[in-house]
C-alpha cells in the first residue's frame, strides 16, 4: 500500500523535472542570425575589370579580299585569290557577291603521257563568280587577354554563279560554312570553306565536278 503512495507522489515530481529540463534547453539555445540584403552572410570583395567589346559598325556594307587554296577536280590543288562584297540585311542574314581565280595544274593523264594536252596552257586559269546568301547560325564572343572581347559568328552560306574554265562556262552551285571575327567596329577577319560544283564533259563523260576551296581574308565595313 505504501508503494502505491510513492508511485502516486513520484509522477508529478517527474513531470516537473521534465518540464524544468525542457525550459533549461530553450534558454541555452542561441539566437539565429537574421540575414538580409543589408546584412549578408559573406561580403565579397570583387575587383571588376573593364572589358572592351568590338561591335560591328552601324553601316551594313562589307568589302574585302581573300586568299587560300582550291582543289579543282582532276587539275590539282593550287593557290586561289579573290574579292567579295556583302550587304547585311539583318543581324542574322546577309547577301554576298564574290569573284575568285586560280591557275590549275596538269591532269594525271597529261603528266603520264609526257606531252598530251587536255587543256592548252593559256586556258588553265579558272575564274568563278557567284551570288550567295549567308545565315549567322552561332553568334558569340571570343576573349583574348584580360580586357578584350571580340564578337564572332559561325555562318552557313550558299548560292549560284558561273565557272569559266578551258574556254567554257559552267553554271555553278556553291555552298559551305565560314567564321567571322570582328577585330574592331569596322574590320573583320573571315575563314571560309566552300564547294563549287558543276557538270563538265571536259574529260569525256558529262560528270559533276566538285572544286573544294578554303581561304581566309580581311574585310571592312562602311
Amino acid at each position: 500500500m505504501a508503494s502505491r503512495h510513492w508511485i502516486f507522489l513520484l509522477k508529478p515530481v517527474c513531470v516537473l523535472a521534465l518540464f524544468s529540463l525542457l525550459q533549461g534547453c530553450s534558454l541555452l539555445r542561441t539566437e539565429e542570425p537574421v540575414f538580409s540584403e543589408t546584412n549578408p552572410v559573406i561580403e565579397p570583395e570583387l575587383d571588376r575589370r573593364t572589358v572592351t567589346e568590338a561591335d560591328i559598325d552601324s553601316e551594313d556594307f562589307e568589302v574585302g579580299a581573300f586568299a587560300g587554296v582550291m582543289s579543282v577536280e582532276d587539275f590539282g590543288t593550287n593557290f586561289v585569290y579573290g574579292a567579295r562584297a556583302a550587304y547585311h540585311v539583318s543581324e542574322d542574314l546577309f547577301t554576298e557577291a564574290a569573284i575568285g581565280r586560280t591557275r590549275t595544274d596538269k591532269t594525271s593523264f597529261e603528266k603520264l603521257s609526257g606531252g598530251a594536252k587536255v587543256v592548252p596552257d593559256d586556258n588553265r586559269t579558272l575564274t568563278y563568280y557567284n551570288i550567295s546568301i549567308g545565315w549567322n547560325l552561332l553568334p558569340g564572343e571570343v576573349f583574348i587577354g584580360r580586357g578584350h572581347s571580340f564578337n564572332s559568328a559561325l555562318y552557313i552560306i550558299g548560292g549560284v554563279g558561273n565557272t569559266d574554265f578551258a574556254d567554257d562556262n559552267h553554271f555553278t552551285i556553291n555552298f559551305g560554312a565560314g567564321y567571322r571575327l570582328l577585330l574592331n567596329d569596322w574590320m573583320a577577319m573571315r575563314i571560309d570553306v566552300r564547294d563549287h560544283t558543276y557538270k563538265s564533259d571536259l574529260l569525256g563523260d558529262n560528270e559533276r565536278k566538285h572544286n573544294l576551296e578554303a581561304h581566309a581574308g580581311l574585310s571592312v565595313f562602311f
